[in-house]
């Protein structure tokens, strides 16, 4: 059986009633696992990052991840919730203080979103953490959406593979069905010797889904809303409830003819199930051709969205830089993305060989050799 995460992210906007409404909904719908996110506006951005459209108008994307920030006692209260409705516990950390905060509460699951395949200071930090209590105690799930092969392969060679699961992605939102290229699942499961599956951030619950189990996925995450018309910031891409128990109700259909005809004449008696609704060419498209790429509706966020090095304050040309002065953020919308943090070390100690701005992403051409 696959495992069926819903996704509640931060649709709960810090509002305890409203989130064990949505974990009673994800449970009552079908989910084996209820996943958050652990927010902390400074591990992901800096705050001259720019702005983001809301409707009640524009507003710092800084200040809306602060306000998406809870306590500890929070996220313990939405643990013990979850398993009350026998779900497993799944949250994403964004940075070193969530991750050891989340850890704490021994999750079920460690979710390592997309833009975070790269935060390598987290998981190495994730990395030893797991040998030290055990990689089966601490099962792992990474997603890969706005990465290259290499980038998968650096995050799987740090975290490892034992109780590693693997998530195919597109980071759009919404992500346009035809481009998933799901039989990249196959490629990915062959590669790296681990389960994969597919995080959708489609809008429709059956045709992704569907397939995604058809390629020999075993794991489908999907973020679940009351509403889409609510204001959390991905109520819009995400299933209501009757869609999401909709969802799970194809994921089971799928998966009895998988078991039933095997995996080639199974695939083609979903193609052929699939096609009567959404057309050959839609479900040919949305299979692809197996090569892992970009896709082209994330291909403007790569280096954006996932983690590059940038400086927390303005500096002078020969001012040697501290541990402090740098941190591992996302780009996102106004700034210039920096250099990989796998650098990061590297870049502690230099010397600027130029004035930098605050919150400027860190360019190999402003350091000078290490200072002795």
């Amino acid at each position: 059986m696959s495992l069926i995460i819903a996704e509640i992210g931060t649709s709960h906007e810090g509002d305890i009633k409203k989130a064990f409404e949505l974990i009673d909904a994800a449970a009552q719908a079908g989910a084996d696992a209820i996943k958050f996110q652990w927010v902390y506006a400074d591990e992901i951005l800096h705050p001259n990052t720019g702005f983001v459209k809301l409707p009640t108008g524009n507003i710092p994307l800084y200040e809306r991840f602060r306000q998406l920030e809870c306590d500890p006692s929070f996220y313990r209260e939405l643990n013990d919730y979850v398993h009350s409705k026998g779900c497993k516990f799944c949250c994403s950390p964004f940075g070193l203080r969530s991750l050891a905060q989340l850890l704490e509460l021994k999750p079920d699951i460690v979710k390592i979103a997309s833009p975070e395949l790269n935060h390598f200071p987290m998981l190495k930090a994730l990395a030893q953490y797991r040998k030290t209590a055990g990689a089966a105690n601490v099962p792992v799930v990474l997603s890969s959406g706005v990465s290259k092969m290499e980038d998968i392969q650096k995050a799987v060679d740090i975290v490892g593979r034992e109780n590693v699961s693997l998530l195919h992605c597109i980071t759009s939102y919404p992500a346009p069905e035809t481009e998933y290229n799901l039989k990249i699942i196959t490629t990915l499961k062959k590669l790296f010797g681990i389960e994969c599956g597919v995080s959708d951030h489609s809008l429709d619950p059956i045709l992704v889904p569907s397939l995604s189990i058809a390629c020999g996925g075993t794991i489908i995450e999907k973020h679940i809303t009351l509403s889409r018309k609510t204001a959390g910031l991905d109520d819009p891409v995400a299933l209501e409830p009757e869609q999401f128990a909709m969802m799970v109700h194809v994921v089971h259909q799928t998966e009895a003819v998988m078991r039933h005809y095997g995996n080639e004449t199974g695939l083609e008696r979903t193609i052929g199930q699939l096609s009567e609704q959404f057309g050959h060419d839609k479900v040919v498209a949305v299979l692809g051709d197996g090569v892992k790429k970009l896709a082209p509706a994330e291909e403007a966020n790569y280096g954006r969205t996932n983690r590059s090095l940038h400086f927390m304050r303005a500096m002078k040309k020969g001012e040697v830089i501290g541990e402090g002065d740098v941190a591992v953020l996302r780009t996102e919308k106004i700034l210039t993305p920096g250099i990989s943090p796998e650098y990061l070390d590297d870049v502690i100690g230099k010397t600027l060989a130029c004035d930098v701005e605050d919150g400027a992403g860190v360019q190999f051409l402003s350091l000078r050799p290490r200072t002795k």
